[in-house]
C-alpha cells in the first residue's frame, strides 16, 4: 500500500514508518520536527516537512494513499494544562483539517492514535471501551474531541474510520525533554546516571506500559483488519504495573545503586489506569508480546543513551 503516517518522526511514528517499509510498502512521512527527529527513519521512508494544518501540502501527499496513520499531536499532559488552545489546536484542529484533505482527495481509511488518558480516574479497572471516558487534562480532551471528529466525519464523508486508545507506550529512542519526560526513560537516564528515582508519595500509582513493537504491531493490524470501521480500540499490555514496582525493576535490571525518592507532592495523574484488551484481542487478533521486564531488557540494548559507558 501507499501509507501516509505523521507525525511520522516521533517517536511511535519512526518505529510505524521503519516497520510498514520493512514491510514492503511505501511510506510517506509528515512531521513539523516540533519533537521528531528525522534521522530515525529509514532510508525508503519519504519524509517531508510540514504541518497538518496544512492544507496544500495534504492535497499534494495524500495523492494515491491508501491508509493515513494519524499520529502528529501534542503530547505532554503538564504542557497542555498551560497551553490549553495549542493543543486544542494541533491535536483537534490538524485531525479535522487531515479528515477535510481525505474527503477532497478521496483518501479510504485513517487510524488515529488517541490515548488510554481519555479515561481519568476510574474506580474499576482495567477499563473497557465501554468505559465511560473522564478525561482530567487538555491534552487528554483534545485526544476524546479528536475521536469524535474523527468517527462523525468519517461517517458523513464516507472515509473508514479507527481509532487506538494507546495507554503507556515505550521503547527505544523515547523522547527525554527537560522537562516533563516520561517515567520509563526518565527512571533509565537516573538509575544509569546515579540519580535519585523520585515517587510521588508512596508510589502506588499504577500504569500499563506497553513496549512500542506491540502497538506498532496494533497499528499495522488496523490497516487491514475487516469489519474494524468506527471501532476505537484500547491497545496496552493488559497488566497493571505501580510506578514503585517500575523503579525496582528498573534499579534490578540496570544494576544501579541509586536511591529511590518519595516525594509528599500529590500526582496530578490518576490513580490507577489498566487496558483490558478483549475489544483488540478480537477484532485485531491483537496480543502483546513483551513483558515490561522483556520491553526494558530491549530499550536498555537498543538505544545508546542507556549503555554504560
Amino acid at each position: 500500500m501507499r501509507i501516509l503516517v505523521t507525525g511520522g518522526a516521533g517517536f511511535l511514528g519512526s518505529a510505524l514508518a521503519n516497520a510498514l517499509v520493512a514491510g514492503g510498502h511505501e511510506v510517506l512521512a509528515l512531521d513539523d520536527l516540533s519533537a521528531g527527529d528525522p534521522t530515525r527513519l529509514a532510508p525508503e521512508v519519504l519524509f517531508h516537512r510540514g504541518s497538518v494544518l496544512d492544507r496544500p501540502k495534504l492535497w499534494t501527499l495524500l495523492q494515491g494513499v491508501d491508509c493515513v496513520y494519524h499520529l502528529a499531536a501534542r503530547v505532554l499532559v503538564a504542557e497542555s494544562v498551560l497551553y490549553p488552545a495549542e493543543y486544542n489546536t494541533v491535536n483537534v484542529g490538524g485531525t479535522v483539517s487531515l479528515l477535510e484533505a481525505m474527503r477532497d482527495t478521496g483518501t479510504p481509511r485513517v487510524i488515529l492514535a488517541s490515548s488510554g488518558a481519555v479515561y481519568g480516574l476510574q474506580e474499576t479497572q482495567p477499563v473497557s471501551e465501554q468505559t465511560r471516558p473522564n478525561p482530567r487534562s487538555p491534552y487528554a480532551v483534545s485526544k476524546l474531541a479528536a475521536e469524535y471528529y474523527l468517527h462523525t466525519i468519517g461517517a458523513l464523508w464516507n472515509i473508514e474510520t479507527v481509532a487506538l486508545r494507546i495507554f503507556n507506550a515505550y521503547g527505544p529512542h523515547q523522547a527525554l525533554p527537560a522537562s516533563h519526560a516520561p517515567v520509563v526513560p526518565r527512571f533509565l537516564q537516573q538509575a544509569l546516571g546515579g540519580g535519585s528515582l523520585v515517587l510521588f508519595q508512596d508510589g502506588q500509582q499504577t500504569r500499563d506500559f506497553v513496549y512500542v513493537e506491540d502497538v506498532v504491531t496494533a497499528l499495522m493490524a488496523a490497516a487491514t483488519a475487516p469489519e474494524i470501521n468506527r471501532q476505537t480500540l484500547n491497545i496496552g499490555s493488559g497488566a497493571e504495573t505501580s510506578i514503585g514496582a517500575l523503579a525496582e525493576l528498573v534499579l534490578r535490571l540496570t544494576h544501579s545503586s541509586s536511591n529511590v525518592l518519595r516525594s509528599p507532592v500529590v500526582d496530578d495523574g490518576v490513580a490507577r489506569l489498566c487496558a483490558d484488551l478483549t475489544l483488540a484481542e478480537r477484532v485485531l487478533g491483537y496480543h502483546p508480546r513483551y513483558s515490561l521486564e522483556q520491553g526494558l531488557r530491549r530499550t536498555l540494548a537498543e538505544d545508546p543513551r542507556f549503555r554504560r559507558k
